[in-house]
């Protein structure tokens, strides 16, 4: 019995290891829609480190308070478009603004329930964001991340 927890152990560990992604970032207003994000992240072993901001103000602070650490800074990021304050779009904006040394290993996808054929040709049009997500994010939108 012992040895069948040692190995479930390792089995774990293994599992933190093989995350595809160092940091991700969820950036909604909606807390229910991070939580459920987070864990689907997690289920599918996407990012060792998974931090969930309530809006794009805060998440920028966060951002910038990371600019110079390559350990912290996000290598994916999960924008969600509508959001009050500031959108996802503004946050793009100021995101291209950022003085950040790796920021160009970052990926975006915008995960959002907007069906606005005008969101979803400027998320195109966004030089750092590879896709749009309709939401919700399930686990066949994460095999092409």
């Amino acid at each position: 019995m012992t040895g069948l927890i040692c190995i479930e152990v390792e089995r774990k560990k293994i599992e933190m290891i093989t995350c595809r992604f160092k940091n991700a970032l969820l950036i909604d207003d909606n807390h229910i829609d991070n939580m459920i994000n987070q864990r689907i992240l997690t289920n599918y072993s996407i990012a060792e480190n998974i931090i969930s901001s309530l809006s794009a103000f805060e998440a920028l602070a966060y951002l910038n308070q990371h600019l110079q650490d390559e350990n912290i800074f996000p290598d994916l990021i999960f924008l969600d478009i509508r959001m009050p304050e500031m959108d996802g779009f503004q946050f793009l904006e100021a995101f291209e603004k950022l003085n950040a040394p790796f920021k160009s290993r970052t990926k975006i996808y915008m995960l959002s329930s907007s069906l606005d054929p005008t969101d979803q040709r400027r998320v195109l049009e966004c030089k750092y964001v590879l896709r749009f997500i309709g939401k919700p994010l399930t686990s066949s939108h994460l095999h092409n991340i």
